[in-house]
């Protein structure tokens, strides 16, 4: 099929790597233009310059919405439209123009984790798989009726470069399958459940701020989602912000008032973490890494040096 690609960073360089490998013929690619924005700065393949490397036409948008774009497509005259990791609305001008419509392959078990970020919101809230959807586009984000859906679990450990790279793997294949299904004359999509949908924003830096109320099993998931290259969790020491790197569940219970920098266990600090935390039933956050304000990376034993004090939320 004739296929005009709309992707971005590296989801959007392997899915168009997929599509050139593939029998079908890319005849346009649209992209975005580089980014500051701390989460589009992380994996940052270019499309325009592999569509280049192999003479594929690319224009750069930040909006789908002009007519020289649209008059682009129309005479790209392509069967399918697909769509991976745009991060702009399509208006229905450009996914209906297709013969066969347009394919969004978006990384999340859909209809759950639908718009940004899905697989770090999904690792905090403690998923057991993650995946990718192909599914048709209509006017909702993400809501379309799916083509093919594949996960992978998540692993004990895991952070969400772990999950990226798992699901990474499963864009191109997936693209070209659905394709195939699409050219194979088959329509028999299925709906999505609405009921089980799910719709998250952005991640930002208010994101990343460690509440002590979460309890230890929280605020593990929540550093291990923002490992590198991700932004890194954080909360303030006497007033300076301290990034946590790395941390797990200590072995121990320990109760107290939340945020208290309170034990030794082993290669970490253990943190009183919890909203029952008075009660002394939980574990805390044993913190292993910290990097300070300054950037300087540190053990965690290495930088407190003395019990007591507490990590706050807030300066």
């Amino acid at each position: 099929m004739r296929v005009v690609m709309f992707g971005y960073q590296t989801w959007g360089h392997r899915t168009l790597r997929a599509l050139l490998e593939s029998d079908h013929d890319v005849a346009l690619v649209v992209t975005h233009p580089a980014s500051d924005h701390a989460y589009e700065r992380i994996w940052s393949d270019s499309v325009a310059d592999l569509a280049g490397e192999h003479g594929v036409p690319v224009l750069v948008r930040e909006r789908p919405d002009d007519e020289e774009l649209l008059a682009a497509l129309k005479a790209a005259d392509p069967d399918v439209i697909v769509a991976t990791n745009w991060r702009t609305w399509i208006p229905p001008t450009i996914f209906e123009l297709p013969r066969y419509g347009t394919l969004n392959v978006h990384d999340s078990l859909l209809p759950a984790y639908a718009g940004f970020s899905p697989l770090i919101w999904a690792l905090i809230n403690g998923e057991k798989e993650v995946g990718v959807t192909a599914h048709m586009m209509d006017p909702t984000l993400d809501a379309g009726d799916i083509v093919l859906q594949r996960a992978v679990p998540v692993g004990e450990r895991d952070t969400t470069a772990d999950l990226f790279h798992k699901t990474l793997a499963l864009f191109g294949p997936i693209t070209v399958d659905g394709l195939d299904l699409i050219a194979s004359g088959r329509t028999d999509w299925v709906p999505q459940d609405r009921s089980k949908a799910s719709f998250f924003h952005k991640r930002a830096d208010e994101d990343l701020r460690i509440d002590w109320g979460w309890s230890a099993v929280e605020l593990d998931r929540l550093v291990r989602a923002q490992c590198a290259p991700y932004p890194a969790a954080f909360a303030f020491h006497r007033g300076r912000r301290l990034e946590i790197l790395a941390a797990d569940v200590s072995e121990g219970v320990y109760g107290g008032t939340p945020g208290r920098i309170f034990f030794r266990e082993g290669d970490g600090v253990v943190i009183v973490a919890g909203a029952d935390a008075r009660y002394g039933r939980d574990r805390g956050l044993r913190v292993l890494r910290v990097r300070t304000a300054d950037g300087v990376e540190r053990a965690a034993a290495d930088y407190f040096r003395t019990m007591g004090g507490y990590l706050t939320s807030r300066p």
